[in-house]
């Protein structure tokens, strides 16, 4: 069985209506089938421009065309989102062109750029991304960065972080945010890593919320960055707030938890991996948390949020 775009059933779904039939499998060189494929070259085209494209807000019915000898066709059912935020392309095209620079501080001492990129990927390298992710919370990138380059002077290992009191470490990562729990959450870790994982870090997100000192965010962003792996959209502090001023959650979120859980159920799964980096680095340089810049913001007129600041 092979399944139909989702272009060409609703091309298939219109010529039965016209007919006044059920659905139906059509043979690929009908009028209908040549009118999906169009259809479905346009839509490709209007995701790539990032131009707006309506969807049907409905459950659909997926037509399965028969093969293989197979006579008739079945339907099965499948959601679309019901959703989506009005103008979240065109905002999200202005957010990538104030963002073209690359110039906020994630873009140069985000987790990405905390690792030393000579040593081996497996129980040092992943570890070193853990590790800088845990310092992160509540803490600026330039502060985290601080206390990696201070870590990874020593030798930044499992082994040589279990090796080192809890006074000395405390001192090494001062000054990031809640860094006495911070000690205590990395030794735990630690050990947890050297006793069941060889001293990698898991390639799970199920896994790495296990571990103490590791939430969510910490998770998702450790399986893109450590892993390679899109896992779900890393939600902080920024992205949380600039998701609620943009209108991109159906109702006001609390926590960013929530706010992940509301953006996962429309935004396209090929943005998941983008989306972390480009908010954060528009938090901290036009959308900050106390008086945006929004006079400096190209969505000032699409931003309902703006009109309070």
């Amino acid at each position: 069985m092979r399944v139909l775009t989702r272009s060409r059933s609703r091309a298939l779904a219109a010529a039965s209506r016209g007919r006044g039939e059920g659905l139906a499998a059509l043979p690929s060189g009908t009028a209908a089938a040549g009118a999906a494929a169009a259809a479905g070259a346009a839509g490709a085209e209007g995701r790539q421009s990032h131009k707006p494209v309506k969807r049907p807000w409905k459950r659909l019915r997926v037509a399965y065309e028969a093969s293989n000898g197979e006579e008739g066709a079945r339907a099965e059912p499948f959601w679309v989102p019901a959703w989506e935020p009005p103008d979240w392309q065109r905002q999200l095209a202005n957010i990538r062109t104030m963002r073209s620079q690359k110039d906020a501080p994630v873009d140069q001492l985000g987790a990405e750029h905390c690792f030393d990129t000579s040593v081996p990927p497996k129980q040092v390298q992943r570890y070193q991304v853990l590790l800088s992710l845990m310092l992160s919370s509540q803490t600026k990138d330039q502060v985290t960065a601080g206390a990696m380059k201070r870590l990874r002077a020593r030798g930044l290992t499992v082994d040589r972080i279990l090796q080192t009191d809890d006074s000395t470490l405390g001192q090494l990562i001062y000054p990031v945010g809640f860094w006495r729990s911070k000690v205590k959450f990395i030794k735990q870790t630690s050990a947890i890593l050297q006793q069941h994982y060889d001293g990698d870090i898991p390639a799970s997100v199920a896994e790495l919320v296990a571990l103490p000192g590791v939430g969510p965010k910490m998770a998702h962003l450790a399986m893109a960055v450590a892993w390679g792996s899109v896992s779900g959209i890393a939600v902080d502090t920024h992205v949380h707030r600039i998701a609620n001023r943009l209108g991109w959650t159906k109702k006001a979120t609390k926590s960013p938890e929530k706010t992940r859980e509301a953006l996962e159920e429309w935004l396209p799964r090929e943005l998941w991996g983008e989306i972390n980096g480009l908010l954060v680095g528009f938090g901290q340089q036009t959308c900050l948390p106390v008086h945006p810049r929004c006079q400096a913001c190209l969505n000032r007129a699409l931003c309902p949020a703006a009109q309070g600041f």
